[in-house]
């Protein structure tokens, strides 16, 4: 009977597991679900003949190896940092991997063991990296057999609250591992575009104003991704002189992330003893030691007396305007009504004004949510006690979006993934977009656990069944793997 070993049972193990137990029964093999947690591994996976659920501490080295001896593949959902430690008990005893997790270097210098021994390390299978792939590739094999050359790739995709469940004023809810996302964009970001190697900073990264337009949903914001240039050969694009693979966030998260980051909110230098400390104590020490009344005055307070200003001054040439014996030229100069050459340009008193009330009422909206969305996180919560040791600011602020942002029962979350390509063919130059929308069921069948779960699952079941005819360390943007 072949064994089937899963390493952890957290929010993206529930199709995995309820798809590879029903295809163990037919097939008459056996799921093993291992978790620190013995009752979350019980809770996810109904036990008999076919399924299993066991307690593992995954640092324990001999009980580790002990679990991956007995199986024939192992499927890892546990935290990155520790799938390097389930790759060397693999290589060692010859046992088959799949991930949905990047491969990093250590994963990477392992390779020539993993090929040695003929051994499948399939990883980056699940929702972003692992669907975008396979289907990024596949639409890109079909333009390049049609003749086609593509100058412009560009893929975005992301975990959201669905809208029916949308009511904080971050628009999101986690329901995917928290640390990720507080960790999320810190390296920067490479990516190309027109033909130019772009190197972004953090603090660059979370732009309200970069976003796309999703069929049936309307607009998204996006950041771009770590390093979108490692999937630049294997996407075989090199004639492409734009690459761009990103995160989707709705607008207001991104305006929302961009002032964590700015107040060192996702700073991991370990700072506080947060036992017995409150959020608010947190925040206000926090804040009080970055320069908070700072930031607000710099950030939000001048932007108003900036357009105050803006505004006093069209008042100022409304009655210029109405008295032809004033000189209007130094203050139409100030607002750029004329060009260089002193001409009158054709833009109006009342466009301005308009432009000016615009920008000022858009201030106060983003100083309004801005500060929403801190006191939403726990600006002036002194009830909760955060009670976890010493912790870095990122540390906390994860605990206050574990508690501040859960998806509530009832809820539903949302996957969005959309691929836009600017193509030629026989001199016509084309667009072609594939989108992808799924929605969750409730707070615990999720669309990030289906999305996330379910390729890796049938992945394994088809490798088990001898239809994934390929070896090494792999990611899915093979047909071998793909078509499948």
């Amino acid at each position: 009977m072949k064994l089937i070993l899963i390493l952890g049972a957290g929010k993206s193990s529930i199709y995995l597991i309820d798809y590879l137990v029903s295809e163990a029964v037919i097939n008459k093999w056996k799921v093993v679900v291992a978790d620190n947690d013995l009752q979350a591994a019980r809770n996810k996976i109904k036990e008999g003949p076919h399924a299993e659920a066991i307690r593992l501490d995954v640092l324990d080295i001999a009980q580790r190896k002990q679990v991956i001896a007995q199986a024939d593949i192992v499927i890892s959902l546990l935290p990155p940092a520790l799938h390097y430690f389930v790759a060397l008990d693999c290589v060692e005893l010859y046992k088959h991997l799949f991930t949905a997790s990047y491969i990093d270097d250590n994963l990477r210098a392992l390779e020539p063991e993993i090929k040695k021994h003929n051994l499948l390390f399939l990883c980056e299978l699940g929702l972003d990296p692992g669907i975008d792939h396979m289907s990024a590739v596949q639409m890109i094999d079909e333009i390049h057999q049609s003749g086609g050359k593509i100058l412009s790739f560009k893929s975005h995709c992301g975990g959201l609250v669905a809208p029916e469940s949308d009511d904080n004023p971050w628009h999101y809810k986690i329901s995917w591992n928290p640390r990720n996302v507080v960790l999320a964009g810190q390296a920067g970001a490479v990516f190309k575009e027109n033909g130019e190697i772009c190197h972004l900073p953090y603090s660059a990264l979370f732009r309200p104003e970069n976003t796309v337009d999703i069929p049936e949903l309307g607009e998204l914001c996006w950041y771009a991704n770590r390093n979108s240039l490692t999937y630049f050969d294997l996407y075989n694009l090199e004639s492409c002189h734009t690459f761009l693979r990103t995160t989707l966030r709705y607008p207001e998260f991104c305006l929302g992330w961009k002032t964590l980051a700015e107040l060192k909110l996702t700073d991991q230098t370990i700072m506080y003893d947060t036992d017995g400390m409150t959020l608010q104590n947190f925040f206000k020490t926090h804040l009080g030691a970055h320069g908070f009344a700072d930031w607000i005055d710099t950030n939000l307070t001048s932007g108003f007396r900036e357009t105050t200003d803006v505004i006093g001054k069209l008042e100022r040439l409304i009655q210029l305007k109405e008295d032809p014996e004033e000189d209007v030229h130094s203050d139409l100069k100030k607002f750029m009504l004329i060009d260089e050459k002193g001409a009158l340009t054709s833009v109006g008193i009342e466009e301005i004004k308009a432009t000016a009330a615009h920008h000022l009422a858009w201030q106060k909206h983003e100083a309004s949510l801005i500060i929403s969305q801190l006191l939403y996180l726990g600006l002036n919560d002194n009830l909760t006690v955060i009670n976890k040791g010493n912790c870095s600011a990122a540390d906390v602020l994860q605990f206050a979006l574990e508690t501040k942002l859960p998806l509530h029962p009832g809820d539903r979350d949302m996957v969005v993934m959309l691929h836009e390509l600017v193509y030629t063919n026989a001199g016509t130059t084309y667009e072609a977009k594939a989108s992808l929308i799924v929605k969750g069921v409730d707070h615990v069948r999720t669309a990030m656990a289906k999305t996330v779960g379910l390729p890796l699952a049938i992945a394994a079941a088809l490798f088990l069944q001898g239809k994934v005819p390929v070896t090494g360390l792999q990611i899915p943007t093979s047909p071998l793997v793909y078509e499948p």
